[in-house]
């Protein structure tokens, strides 16, 4: 009956589905109440008031929203006292009592229990999770049905699952805490504020609702940097929680009721309410992960979102820093992206026996530094590249490109005759055309001058070609010695049909000579909201071309829904800028060196060396963190895009990201 009651309310319906367990993630105990109630208003609206539009939207529209205040920085809308503020205010009290989780200490995940998905990896056990939850809520029944108490140890909890799993005890417990002592870490911020305290000797003591023992918290606390406190109050030691005031009431009784007492804890009914009602002065803190829900994208993958969320909430809702804007761009959306997609390329390099992989400026600028902190010992490099050198130097072979890319992209767009010879290094030619065609060269380019210029240059097409003869041997003379001993490398680029690696091979392979096979690594390709959707297909399909975020054949929805004419390009681009100058091309000096050509830096040079930086800190964090586990920490395009949504689907975050940064399409 319960389970044909489940699917009737909840599974019958797709839309009423995903919101019931969207919901229920979020919720436990008392709180399965309101998703019950929530599940009844869903079915009335879908039934009864037949608003099943709301339950039946197209795929687009369900891919996740969020809204934020834009105005400020998002670890600038989380107030907390300074912790010098903090600490003057505590030492006021005799007796001053920290809690320990979300408090003192913080898990990289978004909840404690995702915690099990690890020890069950390393069990080898499956549901491994779920089972773990329900074992703690048994025993929990079981101890109060005998005891008239909830507070249950480690060794309770173990002993159903060796009951119900056949996983020896002594095994589970012990991989259990070895797993919390590796994830745990200090809360940078309570740090201060305990070296501050200690400093003037105050009495500091743990109270914690919490089923591992006094020893191993007291050994998880001194792992994180702690050292030792003066008492520990554990509930499962003493059958008493901070829930029911008992351990408060222990605590006053042992230290006397005469002296002053204040609690610091993020939960709002133990740690606050229960404690002020024990006598206590209660100083919230507020729970990381509550305060960044807002922000924090869901749509994702169990593990590497509760992993992701984890990160980022614990490092910018701790309170010890606000960041700006800028670096929390970075920090919130490049970070998992560029992590993600740096396991990617390693991965790709493995696969296909590169001899070592080329980040093609400028979008390889961060991408490589992210690359060399991940994998020191790979042969990485970033080199010089550009759409406009791949064009020029391609000119004869890629000839529908060159005039398409020169031509026929800047056409009503302000540009002069002028200016798109002087792009075109053709300089020389513009006199001549401009006499013969009956053109200024302040004339804007529209679409019969470009048809008459395009006439023009295939008429001196020769001509056209000697411009490019010394440009090329100098990228010859550049790539011949980066590609020394190599047969097989990767280039690296954000996309997005790939020309990059392309013309790039066909220059190494047909022109050059330099017996060398060029794949390229790009994020995205064309989408289906491209005027040219299928421009690489041919070598997507041979593997010329490999797509990390999606592609016609992988993630579908994401090609769906990246939007050129949205601008999502230049938001991703942006996400990979390099505060250094566009390159243009290559020549030689007047002693035959290569030298490179640069054209002008972007707008907010500041701004993006803080969108490196917060790309920087994440993936130094996802390192410290899950450096060491290849198999949990495994980023899947879709996984690395979904923060994207969230950010692109945020009309007025883009355009504050606009202010800031004066995005421009045509910028080469």
């Amino acid at each position: 009956m319960r389970v044909k009651l489940y699917n009737a309310l909840v599974n019958k319906v797709p839309g009423i589905r995903s919101r019931y367990q969207s919901l229920r993630k979020k919720v436990s105990g008392a709180g399965r109440i309101k998703c019950w109630f929530a599940l009844l208003g869903w079915n009335f609206s879908y039934y009864v008031l037949r608003q099943r539009y709301i339950f039946e939207q197209s795929q687009k529209e369900r891919l996740e929203k969020k809204t934020w205040d834009v105005s400020q920085s998002e670890s600038s809308a989380f107030h907390q006292k300074d912790p010098q503020e903090l600490a003057q205010y505590l030492a006021r009290f005799d007796i001053i009592s920290f809690d320990v989780f979300d408090t003192l200490i913080f898990r990289p995940f978004n909840k404690p229990v995702d915690l099990f998905f690890f020890i069950g990896e390393q069990l080898k056990y499956p549901d491994f999770e779920r089972i773990r939850k329900e074992m703690e809520w048994r025993a929990r029944e079981k101890k109060y049905i005998e005891e008239k108490s909830k507070e249950v140890t480690l060794d309770d909890i173990w002993t159903l699952m060796e009951q119900e799993t056949g996983i020896s005890k002594t095994l589970g417990m012990q991989v259990e805490v070895d797993c919390e002592t590796e994830h745990c870490f200090a809360n940078p911020y309570m740090q201060k504020v305990i070296s501050i305290l200690s400093s003037l000797n105050k009495k500091i003591i743990i109270t914690s609702d919490m089923y591992l023992r006094e020893a191993q918290i007291r050994q998880l606390l001194e792992h994180c940097g702690y050292g030792t406190f003066d008492a520990y109050f554990v509930s499962c030691e003493y059958g008493k929680s901070k829930g029911d005031k008992g351990l408060y009431q222990l605590i006053k009784t042992s230290f006397g009721e005469h002296l002053s007492y204040a609690h610091v804890g993020d939960n709002e009914y133990s740690d606050q309410k229960k404690a002020r009602e024990a006598g206590f002065t209660s100083i919230p803190y507020k729970n990381v992960n509550d305060a960044g829900e807002e922000y924090r994208c869901e749509d994702m993958s169990a593990i590497i979102g509760s992993m992701y969320r984890g990160i980022v909430n614990s490092y910018l809702h701790n309170g010890l820093h606000k960041y700006e804007k800028d670096y929390e761009l970075g920090f919130t959306f490049g970070g998992l992206f560029a992590v993600g997609y740096c396991q990617f390329i390693h991965q790709c390099a493995k696969q296909q026996k590169a001899d070592k992989i080329l980040f093609l400026a400028r979008d390889g600028d961060i991408l490589r530094r992210v690359y060399q902190m991940m994998y020191p010992k790979e042969a990485s490099e970033y080199v010089y590249w550009s759409r406009k050198a791949a064009t020029k130097l391609t000119a004869d072979h890629f000839r529908y490109d060159y005039f398409r890319r020169f031509l026929y992209h800047k056409i009503n767009q302000d540009y002069t005759v002028e200016s798109i010879f002087k792009s075109m290094q053709l300089e020389d030619l513009l006199e001549d055309f401009c006499r013969k065609a009956g053109y200024e060269c302040s004339n804007i380019l529209k679409e019969e001058t470009a048809d008459c210029c395009k006439k023009y240059l295939l008429k001196h097409w020769a001509e056209v070609l000697e411009h490019y003869e010394s440009e090329s041997n100098a990228g010859k003379q550049y790539y011949q010695k980066i590609l020394s001993g190599c047969q097989k490398v990767l280039a690296v680029d954000i996309g997005w049909a790939g020309s990059g690696a392309i013309s790039l091979n066909y220059l190494v392979q047909q022109e050059w000579k330099l017996n060398c096979e060029v794949l390229g690594v790009i994020a995205g390709t064309n989408t289906c909201h491209n005027a040219e959707p299928d421009t690489s297909e041919t070598f997507l399909q041979t593997g010329q071309l490999i797509s990390y975020l999606y592609s016609q054949r992988e993630n579908r929805d994401l090609w769906k829904f990246h939007d050129l004419n949205q601008d999502h390009n230049l938001y991703l681009e942006l996400l990979l800028s390099s505060p250094t100058p566009t390159f243009s091309g290559f020549s030689f000096d007047e002693d035959q060196e290569v030298k490179l050509q640069f054209g002008d830096t972007d707008v907010n040079i500041d701004g993006m060396k803080q969108i490196q930086s917060g790309i920087i800190d994440f993936a130094k964090a996802w390192i410290r963190h899950f450096g060491d586990n290849k198999r949990m920490a495994r980023i899947s395009g879709r996984d690395a895009y979904a923060p994207l949504i969230v950010m692109l689907n945020h009309k007025k975050y883009l355009k504050e990201i606009n202010h800031i940064f004066h995005l421009n399409a045509n910028v080469e």
